[in-house]
């Protein structure tokens, strides 16, 4: 799908600066009773034409639940602050040793 939305850009001479993926992340509140999305970032400059045949295939498009257009007075070519977050991230602990486990008792009255 990203594709096909890069191609409507470049096909009408615009440009695309950056493009992120920022993966399947959890909504802050159901939409259309999805509580999971994948998000994608798209700095992109082309003419007013383009953008309207961009924002109308963001519209009818049923798998876009919501869409967001900015206009910018330049192109932003470095990471956005989301991507900044995800490379400094620490990589994730050692998985436990599934030999080992843990087991806790409760007294119950």
């Amino acid at each position: 799908m990203i594709e096909r939305y890069r191609g409507i850009v470049t096909a009408r001479n615009g440009r695309v600066h950056r493009l992120e993926d920022w993966g399947r992340r959890q909504l802050t509140y159901l939409i259309q009773k999805v509580h999971k999305a994948h998000y994608v970032l798209m700095n992109i400059e082309c003419d007013q034409e383009t953008l309207d045949e961009l924002d109308h295939a963001f519209k009818f498009n049923d798998a876009i639940l919501r869409h967001l257009t900015i206009k910018m007075d330049g192109p932003i070519t470095g990471a956005s602050p989301m991507m900044r977050d995800e490379k400094t991230k620490p990589a994730a602990p050692p998985a436990e040793d599934p030999r080992e486990t843990t087991l806790a008792v409760g007294q119950t009255k």
